[in-house]
């Protein structure tokens, strides 16, 4: 059963050769945040999460720019959206509405298929906490990326400095922290931020599909299986990781992926799974 792709007005979607393409549309605002992009991105991840269909995913946006992070006009509201004559009050809405924000980035890791991040120009503020949600990611020579948020006079709140550290080393995250400065491409891959660099935007989005029609044609049940793993891995110690993996392989080792998976060894062609 093919689970209908959902019409969204910040994001296009498309589906093919089961990968879903997730790209950013308000390249008139260089793909700013405002509050219906941040639901919608939660919308789009959660329709790849449960269609079958998906094997993995490519996240990109469109235009000049990736993202340029929040939009101004969404962050200067804020005060109005939280108002009450009672500040405790006040301040726990500002406190649920910061989680909502963080929830709607998270639908990317709850995600179980793979994400790709495509990445080209600016990948600003809440864009870089987007990425460092992401599987992998991938910059076209144009990209340039910056914890901004403290240059507007605040913490970075969505995720960056949870997830940064993981990705680079704690004292590079701390420097790009503290100073807001911006890290091209070239930068970016030295500190083991992308995974690679492509010459265009052009060679980023075509190399970055082709890495994703790899992903989707292994299994799919081990795919799933092993972000579940590395994501609990982590954030767990490698005993609580070890003990995981066992329960998981216990329910899901034998199962018709493994039986196809030698059937195609065997038989020297490329296997053929079942979503």
């Amino acid at each position: 059963m093919t689970t209908a792709v959902p019409t969204l007005a910040t994001i296009s979607l498309a589906l093919a050769d089961a990968v879903a393409e997730i790209r950013l549309n308000r390249p008139e605002r260089s793909n700013a945040l405002d509050e219906r992009l941040w639901q919608e991105l939660r919308t789009a991840l959660n329709w790849a999460d449960a269609t079958p269909q998906v094997r993995a995913v490519v996240l990109a946006g469109e235009g000049r720019n990736f993202c340029a992070g929040i939009d101004l006009a969404m962050l200067g509201g804020v005060a109005q959206a939280v108002a009450d004559a009672d500040p405790a009050r006040s301040r726990e809405k500002l406190r649920r509405l910061i989680l909502d924000l963080q929830d709607c980035l998270s639908a990317i890791e709850r995600c179980r298929k793979p994400v790709l991040a495509a990445i080209h120009g600016a990948c600003i503020g809440g864009a870089l906490d987007l990425v460092c949600c992401c599987d992998m990611r991938y910059a076209a020579a144009d990209a340039v990326f910056s914890v901004r948020e403290v240059d507007v006079g605040m913490v970075a709140d969505v995720g960056t400095l949870q997830r940064l550290p993981r990705l680079v080393a704690d004292g590079v995250a701390r420097e790009l922290a503290y100073t807001g400065r911006e890290v091209g491409a070239d930068e970016a891959l030295r500190i083991g931020l992308v995974n690679r660099v492509f010459a265009t935007p052009e060679a980023l989005r075509d190399g970055v599909l082709a890495l994703a029609r790899t992903i989707a044609g292994k299994s799919p049940l081990a795919v799933r299986g092993t972000k579940e793993m590395l994501n609990y891995g982590r954030d767990h110690a490698v005993a609580d990781g070890l003990n995981y993996v066992a329960t998981w392989n216990a329910a899901m080792l034998m199962s018709a992926d493994l039986d196809e998976a030698m059937a195609a060894a065997r038989e020297k062609r490329p296997p053929r799974f079942a979503d």
